[in-house]
């Protein structure tokens, strides 16, 4: 069983105490990681703090520099895409193959903003003066990046690359549950990449109430980017209105919706439900966990729903043929099953909600049958339990998808574009697909309205996130202001 330390200064350092990592399709211990005290987190934060400030790092001069960094980092995800995905898996139990889409995704991001770096820039603005007056693009500073545990490896890429890109220093709080994959890319940065100076990355592993917290407080950190639930990024929000104001980027928690108008094509429809609520077994920020469907159509629907997750082999996430591994620990598999549960008294359940004998963590695919004032249809589950809804026609379904205090993501399903493009314009979510499902690309921006977060993940809007804007004045006039 191998044994961690924290990532620190282009270094390994030892923490206040450690913990074990627990491989949640056998239930068996299988690393042993840091667990962080607040002093550990103020001296990786301190490192990057001096690294930002006493280097060149962030200058513009570096940038090409920077893009060939983020490059080579792509390159290694690539060449070691196999261990990677398979310690992904056994770390946060997806199934193997959709853990090697996540890899060759992460390799992808590093790719795009490594382009990035040098491609970013202000401008020169019209001013009613005498004057030359222009924006320029600078680093933000110090990051602290918190990690989510449902795609440990992607989602550090999504803030690390960017971040890199701009000319920023990191302290990375990877998921206490899943921090293997970023520790050993992290043993790779430091043997293949020699050039990153020190203290430019830094991976601290702890609890959120300790690394997270100090994170968030620390006046040597002036951004925080999370990926999380949504008390997690109150809790942020508390720790930095009463300590030092930053910037943030959040994306939080979801309660999508899926629409299906009956004018869909059932097949293709059906498919998109399932996958929208069951890949990665439901522990998807973005996950269609509610399935709207008109009432024309909606006992054929969910027979046809019934019929195709019948289908979706559990198990093994070492496997190719599995399509649903297990939650990501026992904790967390026993809300949903506790969600389940209440599922039970609110709500009619078509299949599924029990629990398969033997080690590890796993949960049937539920399918309930509800309205939209029950638990399960408002709160996140973040695992394998979908609420349908019948709906009356696209008045009521957008009624229905917009009642929600989420607002990260929704699809709908019609032949009918027009209407297609009426309803994506009036659903209140970042991210609206229609005839499909959880397509993501880092070339597009990613995040959501109300409670789903704050800023935009992904593309040139990714960037910008961890960019100042600073505005120059350069007064042209020979004379004095004259005022006095």
């Amino acid at each position: 069983m191998k044994t961690y330390k924290n990532y620190v200064n282009n270094g390994w350092v030892g923490a206040a105490d450690t913990r074990e990592i627990v491989n949640p399709a056998t239930a068996q211990p299988m690393a042993v990681v840091p667990v962080a005290s607040r002093q550990d987190v103020e001296r990786a934060i301190a490192v990057a703090r001096t690294t930002f400030d006493n280097t060149d790092w962030r200058d513009s001069s570096k940038a090409q520099m920077r893009g060939r960094i983020l490059f080579k980092m792509a390159a290694l995800v690539r060449k070691h895409l196999a261990a990677l995905a398979e310690l992904e898996t056994m770390n946060c139990g997806k199934p193997i193959v959709e853990a090697e889409f996540d890899i060759n995704d992460t390799a992808t991001c590093f790719e795009y903003n490594g382009g990035l770096a040098t491609k970013y820039h202000g401008e020169t603005i019209n001013v009613p003066d005498n004057a030359l007056n222009f924006t320029l693009k600078e680093a933000v500073g110090v990051c602290g990046l918190i990690i989510p545990w449902n795609y440990p490896l992607l989602l550090t890429a999504w803030k690390l690359a960017p971040a890199l890109a701009a000319g920023c220093t990191v302290v990375v709080k990877p998921a206490t549950q899943t921090p293997l994959t970023l520790l050993e890319f992290c043993k790779l940065v430091q043997k293949e990449i020699p050039e990153l100076p020190p203290g430019v990355l830094n991976v601290v592993t702890g609890d959120g109430a300790v690394v997270g917290a100090a994170l968030a407080e620390s006046p040597n950190v002036d951004k925080v980017s999370l990926t999380g639930g949504t008390d997690t990024g109150k809790a942020i929000l508390r720790s930095i209105g009463n300590s030092h104001i930053k910037k943030i980027t959040f994306e939080l928690g979801g309660k999508s919706p899926n629409i299906f108008f009956a004018d869909a094509d059932l097949d293709a429809a059906t498919d998109g439900a399932l996958f929208g609520v069951f890949i990665n077994q439901g522990e998807v920020c973005t996950a269609g966990s509610r399935v709207l469907v008109q009432q024309d159509i909606y006992k054929k629907f969910l027979d046809r729903m019934k019929e195709k997750t019948k289908r979706i082999k559990l198990g093994d996430p070492l496997k190719r043929d599995t399509k649903m591994g297990p939650l990501v620990t026992k904790e967390h598999q026993q809300k949903v099953l506790s969600y389940i549960e209440l599922g039970r008294k609110e709500a009619k359940l078509v299949m599924g909600g029990g629990q398969p004998k033997g080690k590890g963590y796993f949960v049937e695919p539920t399918i309930f049958e509800t309205d939209n004032t029950t638990r399960i249809a408002k709160e996140e589950i973040f695992g394998p339990v979908v609420a349908c809804i019948p709906f009356k026609d696209e008045a009521d379904a957008i009624k229905i998808a917009n009642d929600t205090p989420y607002g990260l993501s929704a699809a709908l399903w019609s032949r009918d574009i027009f209407k297609c493009l009426r309803v994506v314009k009036a659903l209140r979510a970042g991210i609206v697909w229609v005839n499909t499902m959880q397509p993501c690309y880092v070339e597009s921006p990613w995040g959501g309205y109300k409670q789903s977060g704050q800023g935009r993940e992904m593309g040139t809007h990714g960037i910008e996130e961890f960019l100042e804007t600073k505005q120059v004045h350069i007064n042209l006039n020979e004379a004095g202001i004259g005022w006095y």
